[in-house]
């Protein structure tokens, strides 16, 4: 056989197993499809109270392609029995089912169990108080120029919320129609960070460590080469498992089998964790969401194996001493919380996580996050081309994505927590901020959700305000 003919084999025996796996992965596009839109209608109407049709338009709308499906879908919102059901031509059904306490949950033929919830006792937050009940508005016209242009509609840029926190102190914050300082906001992939923080609880109290094989019981065996990977590994999305990418929001994402993991199974961190390698743990960066619903089942098993038990942990050891009383943990249907996107908090709660950062993991002089965590989570991990740490975004190290956030005007030591469609917490230890943006915008350009302009502008504004007190 000549070597040409035997490269006409291969290239055609490759050709049709990446067709046969694109097609077997399209299949999975109508359930994919619908069950995100399902759980962020569910969760969005019945927790933070939106307009389920403003909701759908709006999150549509921020993600590229997916107008040429969601003409076809048609979504149910069943006020009365608090759930929402989607179909796209007949085919994908998927059905959101809201838990008083829990949010919503995608059902897949099995029963929801009640969950006895614990008790929502208010803790005295260590955290000093944020602001007052009533809104800030912008201490300066510097600020409320700021939020003049945060707020402006450029196509589709939708800011729903901005927190400006200035020395531990709100001074600047602004919401849209229907959205105000109690309302519960989707976080998305925000909701790795807050995972990250519960990871580093648990390895405060000697329940886990950062660089030792994670205790998941389908990797025990020693010859299983998943055996050797770390939390460190998980955190920095290095453990290198074979579920595809989480970086980009569009139609063609659906594709990828870490969305058939969050979209049609009942178990997601299961399907994680059987999932094979594709690289050799702690050798290549790959951002995807199945790293941290495995996190989250770590959590769940320290915690005490269900819902309620991580319920009880997030607000005995996080939330409470924060004073995050807005906020709900969302589960899949076996107990697990789906901590790779689906937490909601308001915009204030997100900043007291924030706030948390800047404070070095102390709050009101209690240590809540272990010692070096917070430098550890800002820590730029090799090859993450966007400027990855270990559950944040940062902008140390010489990755693209920190050299363009720099030269766009960005701190050099801003890191942040950042979700999909426009979501995030930024934290700039040497200008004592904590900024909030949370809307619906494009991923990309870059510039589509003026977090650029935000930054810049409330940098400028706060540090002009400090000059000028400096010479009062």
């Amino acid at each position: 056989m000549t070597r040409r003919k035997l490269f006409l084999i291969l290239a055609a025996s490759t050709a049709f197993g990446a067709l046969a796996l694109s097609a077997a992965r399209a299949r999975d596009v109508p359930e994919v499809a619908t069950g995100f839109v399902a759980n962020v209608i569910c969760s969005e109407t019945f927790v933070s109270g939106l307009d389920p049709r403003r909701n759908l338009s709006e999150t549509t709308d921020a993600m590229p392609g997916a107008g040429l499906i969601t003409w076809a879908m048609d979504t149910e919102v069943d006020l009365d029995r608090r759930d929402v059901t989607v179909t796209l031509f007949g085919l994908g059904r998927s059905h959101a089912v809201y838990r008083e306490g829990m949010g919503c949950t995608l059902e897949h033929g099995e029963t929801l169990a009640g969950t006895a919830l614990p008790s929502a006792e208010r803790q005295a937050a260590l955290l000093p108080e944020i602001a007052g009940p009533e809104l800030v508005p912008p201490q300066t016209p510097q600020l409320a120029a700021a939020l003049d242009r945060a707020f402006a509609e450029p196509p589709f840029r939708r800011t729903r919320a901005v927190v400006v926190m200035k020395d531990g102190r709100i001074v600047a914050e602004r919401y849209s129609d229907g959205i105000g300082i109690d309302t519960p906001l989707l976080g998305f992939s925000m909701s790795k960070s807050v995972i990250s923080a519960l990871i580093g609880i648990l390895v405060r109290e000697g329940r886990l460590t950062r660089d030792q094989p994670v205790p998941i019981a389908a990797w025990r065996n020693p010859d299983d080469p998943r055996h050797a990977i770390t939390v460190d590994e998980l955190l920095r999305h290095t453990a290198g498992l074979a579920l595809g990418s989480s970086l980009q929001a569009s139609l063609a994402s659906v594709l990828e089998p870490v969305n058939r993991m969050k979209f049609m199974e009942s178990d997601m961190a299961a399907f994680a964790e059987s999932a094979p390698l594709e690289s050799a743990p702690g050798r290549v960066w790959n951002y995807h969401d199945g790293n941290y619903l495995i996190l989250s089942h770590l959590i769940r098993n320290a915690a005490g194996g269900h819902a309620a038990d991580v319920m009880r942990f997030a607000r005995e050891k996080l939330f409470g001493p924060l004073g995050m009383r807005n906020v709900v943990m969302q589960f899949d249907a076996a107990g697990t919380p789906e901590g790779s996107g689906a937490m909601m908090a308001s915009a204030r709660d997100w900043a007291r996580l924030g706030q948390l950062y800047l404070n070095d993991g102390v709050a009101g002089g209690k240590r809540i996050l272990p010692e070096g965590w917070v430098k550890y989570s800002a820590s730029p991990t090799p090859n993450a081309w966007v400027g990855y740490g270990a559950g944040f975004w940062t902008n140390l190290g010489d990755s693209f994505g920190a050299r363009f956030r720099v030269e766009h005007g960005w701190p050099r030591d801003a890191f942040f927590a950042k979700g999909t469609i426009g979501q995030y917490v930024i934290i700039v230890p040497s200008q004592h901020l904590v900024i909030v943006r949370l809307g619906r915008s494009p991923n990309m350009p870059p510039e589509a959700d003026g977090v650029f302009d935000l930054v810049r502008d409330v940098v400028t504004a706060t540090s002009a305000s400090a000059r000028l007190a400096g010479g009062n």
